[in-house]
């Protein structure tokens, strides 16, 4: 897939910040989209089909694999499956849009290289480990072994913040989401 437009990347471990940040871009700049991903994990209560994500069974996720509807996909979790769908980046750039992606490490790995100087890859990082441990603890969404699970995976995934193109240290809200502002803005070529 040739680039139509640019493209930003936001990663971080989960409970990073990164789904913060990106909401404030996409209500402050009318120009982007958020690219929403595909996953066979189980809806949340709060999280709304084709707003939040794609939510497919994962023999729907497996075929989509097959017919190479995705431009790229993870199994995150022993069967659980998240992936970004071609059909999302031609939706949004026939909108004339920039796209906007919130996606794991190795999704924003895979995104970056296929897109290479188009895309902006931002690492948003938590001041310390024990806040996001502290933070991922205080979401109460997940049991003890999830918990666990996810925190394994947290300390693993940052160790991948040097492969990308800015780091964003999320420790006071306001300011994180003026620098991620300032990265957009500069990328973008814009003036706000």
């Amino acid at each position: 897939m040739k680039p139509k437009g640019r493209v930003v990347i936001f990663t971080a471990p989960s409970g990073a910040g990164k789904t913060t940040v990106v909401r404030h871009l996409l209500r402050k700049y009318e120009n982007l989209d958020f690219s929403i991903s595909a996953t066979t994990r189980e809806k949340r209560p709060y999280e709304e089909e084709g707003v939040d994500y794609y939510f497919l069974t994962e023999e729907e996720f497996r075929t989509k694999v097959d017919n190479g509807e995705f431009l790229e996909w993870e199994e995150v979790y022993s069967g659980t499956y998240y992936g970004t769908l071609l059909s999302e980046v031609d939706r949004i750039w026939s909108e004339g849009k920039q796209i906007v992606f919130d996606v794991d490490v190795k999704g924003a790995t895979s995104i970056k290289q296929h897109f290479g100087d188009s895309a902006l890859a931002v690492f948003i990082k938590p001041p310390s480990l024990q806040v996001l441990i502290d933070r991922l603890t205080g979401r109460g969404t997940e049991s003890q072994k999830a918990l666990k699970s996810r925190i394994e995976r947290v300390k693993n995934e940052l160790t991948y913040e040097h492969r990308f193109d800015k780091i964003l240290v999320n420790d006071i809200l306001e300011v994180t989401l003026k620098e991620a502002e300032m990265m957009i803005e500069d990328f973008l070529k814009w003036n706000s």
